[in-house]
């Protein structure tokens, strides 16, 4: 299958590292022009440099803003007035016993894993329905369906994107518009990769033994039984941004390598 996005822009936000630079980097390669966004500009730059490393054609912009205010959303409609392809990838996580959660960790939460992708999807998805084409990609979590007790109040964010993923979607109806939701499972990010570096330390392992043993012992469903890396989730996104993902709308699509144990 030939993708092929040139003379097309995408926003991936938060993807200076991990999946959301798979991502851009996987959209510039059909020749899209990407634009790359993550907090602190120096990152912004660094992945633009690594990108444009792998990919010397690559078209690609960069902008600096946190997207957990609506300050920050608001910077890039402002630099960037429309893009054909949104992927709502930023997002924070973290580890906490639900009766040490605050309301100002749970708002925090929502703010970033939730309300930046409203934010933008509000700022973007109307130019997309006028134009009768436009791809809106929200990156969710097997955690949105098998919420982790360790860190319900990050679950139940990616639970909500789900919602609005398909809210969206049933306003593109009869369009050239799709709104879908993407949810990995364990991936080896860069950190995970140093989460996995840790265990192997304390344990004396090898990072490939701690990585299976982490899998086995707290995926054990997982058919895949090993972390999927940042680009075979970033295939599954590049090819729902394409022109040939155009029946697939209002989906929920899991790259969890088989840990959510459905038929649906």
């Amino acid at each position: 299958m030939n993708i092929d996005l040139s003379g097309l822009t995408a926003l991936v936000t938060g993807s200076t590292t991990g999946i959301g630079r798979a991502i851009a980097t996987g959209l510039a390669r059909t020749g899209a022009e990407v634009v790359v966004t993550g907090r602190v500009q120096a990152n912004v730059d660094k992945a633009m440099a690594s990108i444009s490393q792998a990919i010397p054609a690559a078209r690609l912009r960069g902008i600096a803003a946190d997207l957990s205010t609506a300050d920050g959303c608001a910077r890039l409609p402002a630099a960037i007035p429309d893009v054909d392809i949104l992927v709502n990838n930023a997002g924070i996580f973290s580890l906490k016993d639900f009766f040490d959660t605050t309301d100002d960790d749970w708002e925090a939460f929502f703010a970033a894993n939730l309300m930046s992708g409203v934010r933008l999807s509000r700022a973007y998805l109307k130019g997309m329905l006028q134009r009768n084409w436009g791809r809106i990609v929200f990156i969710s979590s097997e955690s949105a369906l098998n919420i982790p007790p360790d860190m319900i109040h990050y679950g139940v964010t990616k639970t909500a994107q789900l919602g609005v993923s398909r809210g969206l979607a049933e306003l593109t109806a009869g369009t050239g518009v799709t709104v879908n939701a993407v949810l990995p499972g364990p991936t080896l990010s860069e950190g995970a990769e140093e989460f996995v570096a840790s265990i192997a330390k304390q344990t004396g392992q090898t990072a490939e033994q701690a990585a299976a043993a982490f899998v086995k012992e707290n995926r054990p469903t997982s058919l895949l039984q090993r972390f999927a890396t940042v680009d075979e989730v970033a295939n599954m996104v590049v090819y729902v941004c394409s022109k040939q993902a155009s029946a697939t709308n209002g989906a929920a699509l899991r790259v969890d390598g088989g840990v959510v144990r459905t038929i649906a």
